[in-house]
C-alpha cells in the first residue's frame, strides 16, 4: 500500500511536468508556423527542429520544417523531411503533395508523378494535384498522357482557366490547332480579365502571322496587368513584325522602367537603335548588355560595329578582336576588323585580316563550322528572331527571344504567403517599426518621420528602427542574434526592471522571432514605464494585429492545405483593442500618418469601411503622394459601394506606382 502510495504521489508530481511540457511543445509550434506564415523561413525551421526534438513521433512538424525548406529551394532536404513524415503518418494527401513538388524540383518526374497520385488518391477532386501530375507528363513529353490528364481535371473542374491553358499548350505541341483556338475559346469564357490567356492568345495569333489581331489581345493583357515586363516584350516583338519601329522601341523603354535588368530590352532596343541611326544610344543599350551578360559575343559584335562606324575604332578592333578569339572561321568578322585596322591606321593588320580571307576562299572552305567551339556557323536564317540560345554568330542582328521552356510550370499553394492563396483583392498592409525591410525597387519611397529619426539618434533602442510595410525574412544569423539578444534583454530587465528601453527592446526581438505573446507582456510592462508612449502604442497595436492574423492561420490551417477562406463569422474582437492603441498614438501625434493608415486597415478588419475612408483620407491630407492610401481607400469605396469614387483611387495609387490597381480597376469597371 504504501509503494502504491508512493508510485501515485510520483505520478502526481510528474502529470503537470508532462503537461507543461506538452503545452510548451504545441506553443513552439504555433510560433513556428507564425514565422512559416510570415515568410520567415529560418526561423521557422528553428522552432520545428525543437518540436521534433521533443516528440519524434509527430508527422506535422516534419511537413512543415520541409515546407519551409522547399521554400527555401531546399529540395533534398525537404524530400527527406516528407518521407519521415509520411513514414508517420501514410494517409496526408498535402505530405505526397509537396513531396511531389520537391522531387519535380531536382527533376525525378517519375517519383513526382507517384506521388501525385497518391495525393490525389486521398484528395481526388483537387484541382492543384491534377494540374501538377499534367505538367509531370509534359515535363516529359508525353503529349498524350497530359491531355488525358487536363480533360479528366476538367470534367469536375469546367471553369479552371489554367487547365484550358494548360491544354492549350498541350493541343500545341500536338499540333493540333482546332483544339488550339477551341480551348482558347473556354479559357477567355471562363475568365476574360485573365491577363494570362490575353496573351497566349496574343501569341498565338502572331505565330499564325495575324498581327493586328495579337495587337489587340496583348494591349488587352497589358491594360488588365500593366506592371508585367513580359506583356511589353510581346507587344514590342508583335510591333516589330508590323514595322512598327517606334512603338516597338516605346516598349522596351517600358520593359525597362519596370526590370532595369532587362536583358531581352536592352538587346533589342540596341537593335532598333541600330536600325534607326541612333548610334552612340545603341551602344549604351549593348553595354548594358555585357554587364548582364560579358561573354555574350552578339552584343559584343553589334557593338564593334557600332564602335566602328562612330569612329571608336581601338574599341571596335578590341571587340571584333573577342568575337573571332570565340568564332575563328567567322568571315564576315575578319572583314570587319580589317575595315576598322585600316580606318585606325594599322595597314598591316588589316592585310593580314584580308589575306586570311583570301587564303580561306581560295582553299574553298568558307566557315562552315568552327572546330574551336563545335558550334555550327551556317549563314543567317530567314527568320526576323532567333533565340537567345542561338549561337550561329551570322544572326547577330536578330531580334532575341527567350528560348521555349520545357513546359508549364508547377501549380502550388506552399509557395510564398499563405494569405494571398484564395484572397484575390485584399488590403495593403500595415507599418510597422521593424529594424530589416525588403530591398528597395528604383521607385521606391523612404519612409520618413522626424520623432522616430529622434529616437534613432537619441539611441533609445539598440540599433536604429525603421518603417515599413515590406518586412523581410531573417537570415540564419540573424535569427542567432534576436535570440541572442532576448537573453542579453532578459539579463538587463532582470537587473534594471524600471528601464522602458530594455523592455522595448526585448518586445521587438521577441516580435521578429514570431513570439507575440511574450513581445505583448513586455510591451505592457513597458507601458507603465516612463518614456514616449505613443511609439509603445503603436508598436503593439501592429504586434496585436499580427497576433489576430497568426491566429487566423493557426485556425484554418487543416486539411489538405492553408488556404484561409474569408470568415463568414463576426471580426475578431482584439482588433478593436489594437485600435484603441492607434486612437492613443494619435491623440498624442496627430501628425504621424501611418497610425492614421494602420487604425483604417482596422476599421476595414472590422468591416467599418466609412471609418476606414475616413482615416485613409486624413493620411492622404498628410501626404497627397500616399499610395498606399489610396489603393486601400479605393477598394474600402468599392466594398461601401462607391465604384466609381474608388476606381478613381485606384486610379492615384496605379499612378503612384501600384501596378496591381489596374487589374482591380478592370475587374470593377463594368459595374459602375
Amino acid at each position: 500500500m504504501r509503494l502504491l502510495r508512493g508510485l501515485l504521489a510520483v505520478c502526481l508530481l510528474v502529470t503537470p511536468l508532462l503537461l507543461r511540457a506538452q503545452l510548451n511543445t504545441e506553443q513552439i509550434m504555433i510560433i513556428g508556423r507564425n514565422a512559416l506564415y510570415f515568410e520567415d523561413y529560418v526561423l521557422s525551421i528553428q522552432y520545428f527542429n525543437k518540436v521534433i526534438s521533443a516528440r519524434p513521433y509527430l508527422h506535422e512538424p516534419y511537413f512543415f520544417r520541409a515546407l519551409a525548406k522547399y521554400n527555401l529551394d531546399d529540395y533534398k532536404g525537404a524530400e527527406a523531411d516528407l518521407s519521415l513524415s509520411i513514414e508517420r503518418n501514410p494517409y496526408v494527401s498535402r505530405s505526397y503533395q509537396l513531396r511531389g513538388l520537391c522531387r519535380a524540383g531536382i527533376e525525378n518526374f517519375v517519383d513526382a508523378e507517384r506521388d501525385f497520385r497518391m495525393a490525389i488518391k486521398y484528395d481526388p477532386q483537387n484541382p492543384i494535384l491534377w494540374q501538377n501530375l499534367a505538367v509531370t507528363a509534359i515535363k516529359r513529353e508525353q503529349w498524350d498522357a497530359a491531355a488525358s490528364i487536363i480533360d479528366s481535371l476538367l470534367i469536375f473542374s469546367p471553369r479552371n482557366t489554367d487547365a484550358y491553358l494548360m491544354r492549350t499548350q498541350v493541343a500545341v505541341k500536338q499540333q493540333d490547332t482546332t483544339m488550339v483556338r477551341r480551348m482558347i475559346a473556354e479559357a477567355l469564357k471562363c475568365d476574360k480579365y485573365s491577363p494570362e490567356v490575353h496573351s497566349l492568345n496574343a501569341m498565338l495569333l502572331a505565330d499564325d502571322e495575324r498581327y493586328e489581331e495579337a495587337e489587340a489581345a496583348i494591349d488587352r493583357a497589358i491594360e488588365l496587368m500593366p506592371g508585367r515586363s513580359s506583356s511589353y516584350l510581346s507587344r514590342a516583338l508583335i510591333r516589330y513584325y508590323r514595322n512598327n519601329l517606334r512603338g516597338a522601341m516605346d516598349d522596351y523603354d517600358m520593359v525597362l522602367y519596370i526590370d532595369p535588368m532587362s536583358f531581352y530590352g536592352y538587346y533589342n532596343r540596341g537593335l532598333l537603335r541600330m536600325q534607326v541611326g541612333d548610334d552612340n544610344r545603341a551602344i549604351e543599350d549593348f553595354d548594358k548588355v555585357l554587364d548582364i551578360d560579358p561573354d555574350n559575343t552578339m552584343a559584343r559584335f553589334n557593338r564593334a560595329l557600332l564602335r566602328n562606324s562612330t569612329g571608336d575604332y581601338t574599341g571596335a578592333i578590341d571587340d571584333f578582336t573577342r568575337v573571332l578569339e570565340d568564332f575563328p572561321s567567322f568571315e564576315y568578322g575578319y572583314h570587319c576588323r580589317a575595315e576598322a585596322r585600316r580606318s585606325a591606321g594599322d595597314k598591316a593588320g588589316a592585310e593580314a585580316d584580308e589575306m586570311w580571307i583570301l587564303r580561306r576562299r581560295m582553299a574553298g572552305s568558307l566557315a562552315s563550322a568552327d572546330n574551336q567551339s563545335g558550334d555550327s556557323l551556317q549563314r543567317a536564317g530567314a527568320e526576323k528572331v532567333r533565340r537567345r540560345s542561338d549561337r550561329n554568330v551570322s544572326n547577330y542582328n536578330k531580334m532575341v527571344v527567350a528560348d521555349d521552356e520545357p513546359g508549364r510550370q508547377y501549380t502550388t499553394t506552399y509557395r510564398g504567403k499563405v494569405q494571398n492563396r484564395n484572397i484575390h483583392i485584399e488590403l495593403l498592409p500595415m507599418f510597422a517599426i521593424t529594424y530589416y525591410e525588403r530591398p528597395r525597387d528604383v521607385n521606391a519611397i523612404i519612409r520618413y518621420y522626424k520623432p522616430i529619426d529622434d529616437v534613432n539618434r537619441a539611441r533609445i533602442m539598440q540599433r536604429d528602427i525603421l518603417l515599413t510595410n515590406n518586412e523581410r525574412a531573417l537570415s540564419e544569423d540573424e535569427v542567432k542574434r534576436h535570440f541572442a539578444g532576448i537573453d542579453e534583454q532578459s539579463k538587463n530587465v532582470a537587473d534594471f526592471p524600471d528601464v522602458m528601453s530594455y523592455r522595448v527592446a526585448r518586445a521587438l526581438d521577441f516580435y521578429l522571432v514570431q513570439d507575440f505573446d511574450a513581445s505583448l507582456a513586455d510591451l505592457n510592462i513597458a507601458l507603465t514605464l516612463e518614456g514616449d508612449t505613443w511609439l509603445l502604442y503603436f508598436i503593439r497595436a501592429t504586434v496585436r494585429a499580427k497576433q489576430i492574423e497568426s491566429q487566423n492561420v493557426s485556425r484554418a490551417a487543416s486539411g489538405t492545405s492553408f488556404a484561409i477562406e474569408q470568415e463568414k463569422a463576426l471580426p475578431n474582437i482584439d482588433y478593436r483593442l489594437a485600435k484603441n492603441d492607434l486612437d492613443a498614438v494619435i491623440a498624442e501625434m496627430p501628425d504621424f500618418i501611418y497610425a492614421y493608415y494602420n487604425r483604417a486597415n482596422i476599421s476595414a478588419k472590422l468591416s467599418d469601411f466609412k471609418s476606414a475612408v475616413v482615416d485613409y483620407t486624413a493620411a492622404i491630407e498628410l501626404d497627397d503622394k500616399f499610395a498606399e492610401a489610396y489603393y486601400n481607400r479605393g477598394l474600402a469605396k468599392i466594398y461601401l459601394g462607391q465604384i466609381h469614387e474608388g476606381i478613381a483611387d485606384l486610379g492615384k495609387a496605379g499612378e503612384l506606382g501600384i501596378f496591381a490597381a489596374y487589374n482591380v480597376i478592370k475587374r470593377f469597371a463594368g459595374q459602375e
